[in-house]
């Protein structure tokens, strides 16, 4: 994930949300990463069948913050990241759970846990701004700036989630 690479020519799709834009990356038949790209971003219409099933998902969350994703993913990382990645995408809309709950989950430490949401290359679908501090929202998209935390808060009021 992301800031600023060259939308036309890294994505087979660049995507809408009213707090950014979406780069979309896939192969033949599934999708490899979502990058958050800054809000002036001009949108690019799907140029591959999976870009348009991609395209077809992310409008059906932005109507139903509930939409269920149903694509083949293809994230890579580690085996313990694909655990954490696991345990996210149970985490239903409107939900949430702190970095510790799934540390101890996975009998595993907080930070790594955080590390491993940093390493998501496909946040909303791998929705891993629904894992929050203790205290606070934590970070997001591997940083604590403004704008990833805007996002980060636009997408868990989009699902429902009261601050």
């Amino acid at each position: 994930m992301s800031f600023g690479m060259n939308p036309m020519s890294d994505y087979q799709a660049v995507f809408s949300l009213p707090c950014t834009r979406l780069g979309i990356r896939v192969d033949a038949d599934a999708l490899l990463a979502l990058d958050f790209l800054p809000v002036d971003t001009p949108a690019h219409p799907p140029v591959t069948e999976m870009a348009q099933r991609v395209w077809e998902e992310l409008a059906a969350y932005l109507a139903d913050p509930g939409h269920v994703f149903r694509l083949q993913l293809k994230p890579g990382g580690t085996p313990y990241q694909q655990r954490v990645w696991t345990q996210i995408a149970a985490i239903p809309a409107g939900a949430t759970k702190t970095y510790g709950d799934l540390a101890e989950a996975l009998q595993s430490a907080p930070r790594a846990v955080g590390n491993a949401c940093g390493a998501n290359p496909i946040p909303l679908v791998v929705p891993c701004h629904r894992v929050v501090g203790k205290v606070g929202l934590g970070g997001f998209n591997r940083q604590q700036t403004n704008l990833t935390l805007d996002i980060k808060r636009w997408l868990l009021r989009h699902e429902g989630y009261r601050f």
